[in-house]
């Protein structure tokens, strides 16, 4: 059986100003060509979960273990953040330069990439999400739909092998979805999506787990095909895609 990729052993977590543990006795492993999908209800600790798979948390207890090796102090998170990238809930978040080409050219910089060989990282990543042509706007200026795929973007740039996702669909246009979806079914990484979103889990994911009371439950995929199937244009037609075409 293949070693996991990345490991939660154990974990307890709670915020300073709260008594109640968030995570409590949680345990998660994520194997390579896994494509993971998380429900739960709201306040149930899912984004706290995805901060501290990158290290943006630190547990109360518990450990967490990156290619078998236990993660100690935060030398050890420069090569899983390499290896693992993670898309905030709100694009606002994420993005922080002036223009859309300094947005996603940063982390390959970061990663030591030269200029001209970031800018070419990221110009790839514009065209991947379908922004070409719009490196020089200003990012503060782009629409909820441009902002999260621009958010995508900055993550794609870095090729990581993991992609961790927190309600990548909120708020977004059916056609800006529909592209989301086509994007992750094309890219060769594996996936976390936290989302309520059953219908995106369903064409995005392979593993699902519900998060409830502080630890995961493994559910089977065939429940997320039982909820009432409601497109926002009514009863008509459609067509979904397989693939998005580079």
């Amino acid at each position: 059986m293949n070693q996991p990729l990345l490991r939660l052993k154990d974990v307890y977590f709670r915020y300073p100003e709260s008594e109640r543990f968030v995570l409590q006795g949680f345990n998660f492993s994520l194997s390579l060509g896994e494509r993971v999908g998380i429900i739960g209800p709201n306040g149930e600790g899912k984004t706290t979960f995805l901060h501290i798979c990158v290290g943006l948390l630190k547990p109360n207890k518990g450990d967490i273990f990156f290619k078998g090796r236990k993660i100690k102090k935060e030398k050890d998170l420069l090569e899983l953040r390499r290896t693992i990238g993670l898309v905030f809930q709100n694009p606002d978040d994420q993005l922080f330069s002036p223009t859309i080409l300094e947005d996603v050219a940063f982390g390959p910089l970061n990663l030591g990439l030269s200029k001209e060989e970031a800018k070419k990282r990221a110009l790839w990543a514009l065209e991947l999400v379908g922004l070409n042509g719009m490196e020089n706007r200003i990012t503060n200026k782009l629409s909820a739909g441009e902002k999260r795929l621009l958010s995508l973007a900055t993550i794609i740039a870095m090729k990581p092998q993991v992609m961790l996702l927190d309600e990548p669909t909120t708020g977004l246009a059916p056609e800006t979805r529909e592209r989301i979806i086509c994007l992750l079914n094309d890219l060769p990484m594996d996936l976390v999506i936290v989302s309520h979103d059953w219908d995106f889990l369903v064409r995005t994911t392979n593993n699902l787990y519900l998060l409830k009371d502080g630890q995961l439950i493994k559910k089977d995929m065939s429940i997320l095909h039982k909820h009432k199937h409601v497109h926002p244009y009514g009863d008509i037609p459609h067509e979904h895609c397989d693939v998005y075409v580079i």
